[in-house]
């Protein structure tokens, strides 16, 4: 039986331009709620009519700050969706929100809309450190919204970034021990990476923005795993934390190279092999989606090698890591192949991976260096 597929659905649309992002969002001074909304299930029922005969197992609103969209929009999204694909008994319908007090005010609606999951970008427990984060609530408003959330959402997750300038191993143990304590059953927590092109960048390269050194970083992430686990919400993916069974069944559908719809503004895909990307900037997605009835800006059709190389760097996060089976089915190639028994065999010596028949996976040791790890192995 063919596998269910995921949706995607990114709003581009932000109140402010967080200093650390580099995610396609824009700060526009108004939004035409009907055009979009129009253009939205236009782009979708293209993806559609390319994906027949499927399940939809889950539905992710992303952005940019898809809490911005009317409830109406995202029921009229949902209601499209789940009429081009018959949904799975357990369908995971997941929005992310900012925690303003105006966005917080709309749970009630993406509920009834038929959202079952919220994720919500608190972002920092500290005021001074949601401030230089360029957020737009402080941390009255962010616990808030969790409050309002965890009462109209089943299933609620927030966004913590640590390894922030200044933050110590003390510092962080008790601001994650804080958060644990909101009974949530998710969490993602990031360290805080400088993108290029962003504003955080320009202030590194300047001397003016200092993050904590290598040393504290990797206790800093050994602690975080350390206090996730012992909270009984143990890490199941680099960043993500999730009580068993509570894990993020649309993220995994990337981790594990299923196949996967994105609509709107730059939203990516994977469907059958063939690669999409959405027009990036929301008014040129916009005219296109309103010329041609979708807004793609490009379809390509993978070689082996290359869905190979995205399964390995896709799956390796996850702390199951990468079955052979699997592998195979989703790329059509055996995962020795792309690897590098020499360099496999010598970072296994060093206990940090671990290869045999069932398929590829990092040690705990291991997890804090899955991108240099990646470098060396991948065929």
């Amino acid at each position: 039986m063919t596998a269910p597929i995921a949706l995607y659905v990114h709003w581009p649309f932000c109140v402010t331009k967080c200093p650390y992002c580099d995610f396609n969002s824009h700060v526009r001074a108004t939004v035409d709620d009907a055009a979009w909304c129009a253009a939205l299930l236009a782009d979708l029922a293209h993806e559609a009519q390319r994906l027949p005969g499927r399940r939809l197992a889950s539905i992710f609103f992303g952005g940019g700050t898809p809490s911005l969209m009317p409830p109406a929009t995202v029921a009229a999204i949902i209601d499209a969706a789940t009429t081009h694909w018959p949904a799975t008994d357990a369908i995971e319908i997941t929005l992310e929100a900012n925690p303003s007090s105006v966005e917080a005010a709309r749970f009630a609606g993406f509920a009834a809309a038929g959202v079952n999951r919220l994720s919500l970008g608190l972002q920092a427990l500290d005021d001074a450190d949601l401030k230089a984060l360029g957020r737009p609530h402080d941390l009255a408003q962010g616990l808030a919204a969790l409050d309002v959330a965890q009462r109209h959402f089943g299933r609620v997750s927030f966004d913590l970034i640590y390894d922030r300038p200044g933050m110590t191993t003390e510092s962080w143990h008790a601001e994650l021990t804080r958060a644990l304590a909101f009974g949530t059953d998710h969490l993602s927590l990031y360290q805080l990476t400088i993108e290029a092109g962003t504003r955080f960048a320009a202030l590194q390269a300047k001397g003016q923005l200092v993050l904590p050194d290598t040393d504290t970083s990797a206790d800093l992430f050994e602690m975080t795993r350390a206090l996730t686990a012992a909270a009984g919400i143990p890490a199941y993916e680099v960043s993500n934390h999730a009580r068993p069974g509570s894990e993020s069944r649309h993220n995994i559908v990337y981790w594990t190279y299923g196949d996967y719809a994105g609509i709107g503004p730059g939203a990516h895909g994977r469907r059958m092999g063939v690669a999409t990307e959405r027009l990036k900037k929301p008014e040129a997605w916009l005219a296109a989606v309103t010329a041609q009835g979708h807004g793609m800006a490009s379809e390509v059709l993978l070689a082996p090698a290359d869905r190979a190389t995205e399964a390995l760097v896709m799956g390796l996060r996850l702390g199951a890591g990468i079955d052979a089976a699997n592998f195979r089915a989703r790329t059509g190639l055996d995962l020795a192949a792309v690897l590098r028994p020499d360099r496999v065999a010598r970072i296994a010596a060093q206990g940090l991976l671990e290869h045999d028949a069932l398929g590829l996976r990092l040690t705990p040791a291991g997890q804090p260096f899955v991108d240099a790890v990646l470098k060396e192995i991948a065929a």
